[in-house]
């Protein structure tokens, strides 16, 4: 239950109500599907109502504990779903009006969660992968989590704009969406040619602590790099090999799986090359990717994933941390998405043309749910924990990985 009482729940209504004060009671009218989702879950006033919202963790009682220790829960039965077993034997679930998307619940157990948290921080989150930070600063080479545990009161200094190089141009005014066009193989030498200049560093931030940033770190790129200012790769900076701590657990997921059952009778239009599903427990191999590091005010708007040449190979999407509530929809936001709520451990898998290149979003990270295996510093056998769990309490670290380019398609490109 929602305390009312709380300074937060007060003050959330407050801002509500200051908020709708002279707003137009319509607004709501022009809302597509998926938008009206993303204000019910963002709300802070009234609080969003979860009994629509897929929570696969109440059917299973090793997770009680992780269920009511938070305040937020939905229901096992919100969402039709369909049953199969994976290769280990446990539940996987499939989604009959979105053929290609699964989740596996609690996938990882509490140590590998804890595991792939302290990976996402400690060896991934620094140099020779980029982060937000790196745009507008000079990050220690160690990390800026590692640099943190040095000394938390270390300056780190702004990144000098250099007069002579070429830019990304930014418009005055607020930011622009870029709408890219959908990547494959008939267009991507093409895409690959489009000039990918830096995004300036910005002119007016001074030295900031490691303390003040570390809150601030939003996402560390896996693999091929990813240029934010036209939302394509830019394959001119090479691929850094990606780390087998991910590479295995993306291709355990996959391999989890028997796609026979899932896309046998699937009549989709999987483009040129024909369905390739049959091939996944071989060839899927997640050569890019991101890990997210959410903070309980954060979301992810609903966007559509076009820059990969392969619209059909797996997405493998991992929660850890704090639970938040996902959005999936169709190939427009006029089609009503499915609510899941997402908890460590979990992951998922989006797959097929349906699926690859359907609106998702997560507009919500929801407060206080961090599982008891995580926020537990006493009974953990690693003395290091204490540090992880306080930075978790507020935080959803999600990683997910994918293959840009379908088998037997030769780029070009140096590896």
């Amino acid at each position: 239950m929602i305390d009312s009482s709380s300074q937060a729940f007060k003050k959330a209504r407050r801002q509500y109500l200051k908020s709708t004060r002279n707003r137009d009671p319509n607004i709501d009218k022009d809302w597509t599907p998926f938008r009206a989702a993303e204000k019910h879950f963002k709300a802070r006033y009234p609080p969003p109502d979860l009994t629509k919202v897929l929570d696969l963790a109440t059917l299973d009682e090793s997770r009680a504990s992780e269920v009511t220790a938070g305040i937020w829960a939905g229901k096992s039965d919100a969402v039709e779903t369909h049953t199969f077993t994976t290769g280990s034997g446990s539940k996987g679930y499939t989604f009959p009006r979105l053929p290609g998307l699964i989740l596996l619940p609690a996938f990882l157990c509490p140590e590998e969660q804890r595991n792939l948290i302290k990976w996402s921080l400690t060896e991934h989150a620094r140099q020779p992968n980029e982060t937000n930070l790196d745009v507008h600063y000079l990050l220690p080479a160690e990390g800026i989590w590692n640099a943190y545990l040095r000394d938390r009161n270390t300056l780190v200094y702004p990144r000098p704009i250099e007069t002579d190089a070429e830019y990304l141009k930014q418009e005055s005014g607020p930011r622009q969406l870029i709408n890219n066009v959908s990547a494959d193989t008939s267009n991507f030498e093409l895409m690959n040619n489009v000039a990918k200049p830096p995004l300036p560093p910005s002119s007016n931030i001074r030295p900031a602590t490691c303390s003040y940033l570390l809150p601030r770190l939003r996402w560390a790129n896996i693999g091929w790099f990813y240029h934010w200012g036209t939302k394509q790769y830019d394959f001119s900076k090479g691929k850094i090999p990606v780390h087998d701590t991910i590479r295995k657990v993306c291709k355990g997921a996959v391999r989890s799986v028997d796609w026979q059952d899932i896309f046998a009778s699937d009549t989709s239009d999987w483009g040129s090359h024909g369905p390739d599903w049959m091939d996944w427990h071989e060839s899927y191999e997640s050569d890019a990717g991101i890990v997210n590091f959410y903070q309980t005010k954060d979301t992810l708007m609903a966007h559509v994933d076009r820059s990969e040449v392969c619209a059909t190979s797996p997405l493998v999407s991992i929660s850890l941390g704090n639970a938040a509530i996902f959005l999936i929809g169709g190939i427009t936001r006029d089609t009503e998405p499915i609510p899941i709520l997402l908890r460590s451990g979990d992951v998922v898998i989006m797959s097929g043309p349906a699926c690859r290149r359907a609106y998702h979003g997560v507009p919500r990270i929801l407060e206080n749910t961090l599982p008891p295996h995580l926020a537990e510093a006493d009974g953990v056998d690693d003395p290091t924990w204490a540090v992880f769990k306080s930075y978790m309490e507020t935080t959803r670290i999600n990683i997910n990985a994918r293959q840009v380019f379908p088998k037997d398609f030769d780029p070009g490109l140096p590896q």
